[in-house]
């Protein structure tokens, strides 16, 4: 059951929860665990019930148990569009919810998976960046306005423009857990004698990883990597900032192959870094690209559980280390 005091009288039931106040998580069943948890980090939040299976010929036969207790409620889904049917899959729920009269739908897509192919650069390529914008904008609207669209870290900023007027997409960063990560490591290696804390410095792969996130870091310093071309290669030099004696991060916002990672970190180290680390929010390593990172360069590689079956293969590698998005959800629902 997705509420609670249902049927009660508001004088005398202490449980009672208005419906206009009620807010009811429903998750795609590769978020089901991220659910879970966000659930734990919130006073307000319930979660629903779906059941996602398959009719005999393979096409989805889901079912949203207790429809009847969302009228007037705050609605939200937690989504993971991993592929193609789970888009087909997801959407049909979405399309379907407002029919059942909620007050308000909210749709929290931790990672847009298409947003590396948000440009034509040869004419005939697709834009599907667009493309899934396009499908997202046209869920039918619910009384309470337009959707919010919730992602995280998605991959350029400017593909907000891609959705219609019928959801409004809501760009958050998964950084503010790095940096809680940051201050729980420099706190642990206080050291008594000399009074000092580790510092860390924060390196970016590229310039664009710089332009995107070097103003979240105000208190730390800088490096930027870059591409150069040498002769017939094009090699990772670092452009501005000194590696020698610091604990680098590397910040970028998802790992595909993670050569370019690989690149950085071991030059970062070759240049007298103490400690390299990483974080990406997104870990897609498409044909489990991870197991190049294991006896690598990094001491620890931070992603979220944005990319849920990545996450699970990540379990109990080093140097791996998963940070749940869910107290970041929790907080965007309260």
């Amino acid at each position: 059951m997705p509420t609670r005091g249902t049927g009660a009288n508001p004088q005398t039931d202490l449980f009672y929860v208005k419906p206009t106040s009620r807010q009811v998580l429903l998750c795609a069943p590769q978020t089901q665990k991220l659910g879970e948890s966000v659930v734990q980090h919130t006073r307000g939040v319930f979660l629903g019930n779906v059941t996602w299976a398959k009719f005999p010929d393979g096409f989805p036969n889901i079912f949203v148990h207790d429809v009847d207790k969302l009228k007037g409620c705050h609605v939200t889904f937690l989504a993971c569009f991993d592929s193609a049917g789970a888009i087909f899959e997801q959407m049909s729920v979405l399309c379907s919810l407002p029919q059942y009269a909620p007050h308000s739908i909210k749709i929290v897509l931790p990672f847009f998976p298409v947003g590396t192919m948000e440009r034509v650069d040869i004419e005939g390529e697709i834009a599907t960046a667009r493309t899934l914008a396009r499908i997202l904008s046209n869920v039918p609207p619910c009384r309470g306005g337009p959707m919010d669209l919730l992602i995280f870290d998605i991959h350029a900023l400017q593909e907000r423009f891609y959705f219609g007027d019928s959801v409004v997409p809501v760009l958050e960063s998964a950084v503010p857990l790095l940096l809680r990560k940051l201050e729980v490591l420099t706190a642990q290696t206080f050291d008594l004698e000399t009074k000092e804390y580790q510092h860390f410095t924060i390196a970016f792969p590229d310039e664009g990883a710089y332009m995107r996130y070097h103003s979240m870091f105000p208190e730390h310093e800088t490096i930027i990597c870059a591409k150069v071309r040498q002769g017939t290669k094009r090699i990772i030099k670092v452009k501005e900032g000194e590696a020698a004696g610091r604990h680098c991060v590397l910040v970028d916002d998802l790992i595909q192959s993670g050569g370019t990672l690989l690149e950085c970190g071991k030059m970062l180290k070759g240049m007298g870094a103490v400690q390299v680390y990483a974080f990406c929010t997104h870990g897609v390593f498409p044909n489990k690209a991870w197991k190049k990172f294991v006896g690598g360069p990094f001491k620890t590689v931070w992603v979220t559980d944005s990319c849920p079956k990545q996450t699970e293969d990540l379990k109990g590698v080093e140097p791996f280390e998963v940070l749940s998005l869910a107290p970041l959800i929790a907080d965007l629902l309260e």
